[in-house]
C-alpha cells in the first residue's frame, strides 16, 4: 500500500506526464503549421511517449493500492520565434521533468518504499536518454542556424522517429 505522501505525489506525476504530452503536441502544431513535417512528426512522437509514462505512473499507482485522481491541465504555449526556441523550452521541460522524477525518488528513499525506488529506476534512466535527445537536435539547430537547406535536412531526419513502446 502507498503511503498518502506517495499517492499525491504519483498523482501530481500523471498529471505532469499528461500535461508534458499536451505541451508536445502543441508543438507538434506549431511545427506542422510552420511545414516542418519532420520535426512534428518527432514531437507527436514525445507526445506519444509521455502519454505511455503517465500510462505507467498510472497503472502502477493503482497496482500498489493508490487512487488515481485527475487533474485540470492547463493549456500549454502555443507559438515559438523559432524551431531553436521550441527546443530550447523543450529542454528546458525535459530538465524539470528530471528534477520532478528525482524528486519522486528522495520521497521514496525517505518513506522507505523500496517498491517505488526500484519503479522509479527506468525513469531516471529515461530522463537521461529524454535530455541528451533533445541537446543532440539543439546541437544541430544550432549548427543549422540561417541555413534553410541545412534545416530541410534535419527536418528529414526527424521524420525518421517512430514511437516504439519501450519494454521496461
Amino acid at each position: 500500500m502507498l503511503h498518502d505522501k506517495m499517492d499525491a505525489a504519483l498523482n501530481e506525476q500523471v498529471k505532469w506526464e499528461l500535461w508534458s504530452s499536451y505541451l508536445y503536441l502543441s508543438m507538434s502544431s506549431y511545427f506542422q503549421d510552420m511545414g516542418l513535417a519532420g520535426f512534428a512528426n518527432w514531437m507527436k512522437v514525445q507526445e506519444q511517449e509521455e502519454k505511455f509514462h503517465a500510462d505507467k505512473f498510472y497503472n502502477y499507482t493503482i497496482e500498489r493500492g493508490g487512487r488515481i485522481r485527475l487533474q485540470t491541465l492547463e493549456a500549454p504555449p502555443s507559438d515559438w520565434k523559432t524551431p531553436l526556441a521550441a527546443f530550447e523550452d523543450t529542454l528546458k521541460h525535459e530538465q524539470g521533468v528530471t528534477a520532478r522524477i528525482n524528486g519522486l525518488m528522495d520521497l521514496a528513499i525517505e518513506l522507505k518504499d523500496h517498491a517505488t525506488v526500484s519503479y522509479l529506476k527506468w525513469f531516471i534512466d529515461e530522463q537521461v536518454e529524454e535530455e541528451a535527445s533533445v541537446q543532440d537536435i539543439l546541437n544541430k539547430l544550432k549548427l543549422v542556424e540561417g541555413n534553410p537547406s541545412a534545416l530541410y535536412m534535419l527536418d528529414k531526419e526527424l521524420a525518421t522517429r517512430v514511437f516504439t513502446p519501450p519494454v521496461a
